[in-house]
């Protein structure tokens, strides 16, 4: 076993953030390492903090890289330094509380990385109030045998109909085999009034497109040639890899905004850890702006109170 590399300190903003182990290798594929992460993190400073400014966050965590156990971790370990964000938030099902990282500074995210995170899975709203999302997911999920031509072809299916409602849509690669599209919203509704907006939108994609979309809840009874348009990934408490997020893959990914004029030949495989901050210095943050276009709900709310009357039904959680 190869000796624990001394540990380093850096200076984030107004902070001094400790790296033990800064050479484990975290990708083994690559051999990159605990630090290059911490590097990666540095050079998209900006923009994975404006990805999750203000928002309780889960941790997925490698503690020994890739090639041991994932941990997906919601609430700060005793001994975080007393600079770091949190949100308290409540889990109702089962009567507990968690005090969840909410990142309001660089310093935070380098701290998490520290702590061997290498995901971070941010819910869709604010420490302000955690009940009242001002953020909506379009998650265009491929299913096994949907080829990646059909996510871009409805992915601008998706922007017709964003459009329509007069919605400013920005779309960002998954990291994975799908894409996504976020739309900031007035934090006016619930989980479920935002639920029943994302499954109106997706039910209106679906018919325009009916031949590459499913909305079928039950993933047994999809067709494996299509593309699901995940409209729970608004349901309270569940998350989705932030925009800049690292993707626990060997390829080291990253969930990258892009440009709409990228979509029609975009490959998430171009966007990793290695390629994505010389892009960031060069492009800035293509999502700059998200938070001064803002959405009303009303348009979609009333396409699902169409859709109820003519007896579709919403699926729950």
């Amino acid at each position: 076993m190869a000796a624990a590399s001394e540990a380093i300190e850096l200076e984030v903003g107004e902070r001094i953030v400790r790296v033990s182990n800064p050479d484990r290798v975290y990708f083994p594929e690559s051999g990159a390492t605990k630090l290059d992460l911490v590097n990666y993190y540095l050079g998209v400073g900006d923009g994975i903090v404006r990805a999750l400014r203000e928002r309780p966050c889960m941790m997925h965590r490698f503690p020994k890289g890739l090639a041991g156990d994932k941990v997906h971790q919601k609430r700060v370990p005793n001994g975080a330094p007393d600079w770091l964000g949190t949100v308290r938030v409540t889990f109702p099902r089962y009567n507990r509380t968690a005090d969840e990282l909410c990142v309001t500074e660089l310093a935070h995210v380098v701290w998490a990385v520290q702590m061997s995170t290498v995901e971070f899975h941010p819910w869709n709203s604010r420490r302000a109030d955690v009940e009242m999302p001002d953020e909506w997911r379009i998650d265009l999920d491929p299913m096994p045998d949907c080829p990646f031509d059909r996510v871009r072809r409805v992915a601008g299916v998706a922007a017709e109909v964003l459009e329509d409602l007069g919605a400013t849509g920005w779309p960002k690669t998954s990291g994975g085999h799908g894409l996504h599209i976020y739309v900031r919203i007035a934090p006016e509704y619930g989980f479920k009034d935002v639920r029943r907006a994302a499954l109106a939108f997706a039910r209106e994609v679906e018919r325009r497109a009916p031949d590459d979309v499913t909305t079928v809840w039950w993933r047994k009874d999809r067709d494996p040639t299509k593309l699901f348009v995940d409209y729970n990934q608004n349901a309270r408490d569940h998350t989705i890899a932030s925009a800049y997020s690292v993707r626990g893959n060997q390829q080291a990914t990253v969930s990258t905004p892009i440009s709409w004029n990228e979509v029609p030949d975009v490959d998430p495989r171009d966007f990793t850890i290695f390629t994505v901050p010389e892009r960031f210095a060069t492009l800035g943050d293509l999502h700059d702006g998200i938070d001064e276009a803002v959405f009303s709900l009303d348009p979609l709310l009333e396409w699902a109170e169409r859709d109820e009357r003519e007896g579709l039904t919403e699926p729950s959680e």
